[in-house]
């Protein structure tokens, strides 16, 4: 027996429409399933998962934590349609010396995520 890999992801939230709104609609994460407290995108083959807690209130009190990587294909094109979508970047796509470009912003809740563009 061996752990196999992520098979999903969950972000805590006391506001799940806001989360769902720039998660699926903003970011463009395809819907997987949603329910009353609980909602599943597709991101390749891992679920990333939104769900509202009860023991959540207000933003994230930790936001460097933990932190996605969202793989993208072109870091530019998305930084330019997120960043006039409104979407607060704390910084703008930079290569990484490994030759990867990174660019890092905040969700609703002020978590931290990071577009990533492989070489």
């Amino acid at each position: 027996m061996m752990i196999t890999g992520i098979i999903g992801i969950t972000l805590w939230t006391d506001d799940l429409e806001r989360m769902f709104r720039f998660y699926h609609d903003t970011l463009r994460l395809p819907l997987h399933s949603r329910h009353e407290d609980f909602i599943a995108l597709e991101l390749g083959e891992v679920r990333f998962n939104v769900g509202r807690h009860h023991r959540i209130k207000g933003p994230a009190r930790d936001p460097y934590r933990i932190m996605p990587h969202l793989g993208v294909d072109d870091i530019h094109g998305e930084y330019r349609r997120l960043n006039e979508a409104g979407v607060e970047f704390i910084r703008p796509p930079e290569q990484e010396h490994w030759g990867g470009w990174i660019a890092t912003l905040k969700d609703p809740d002020g978590n931290i995520l990071q577009l990533l563009q492989l070489p």
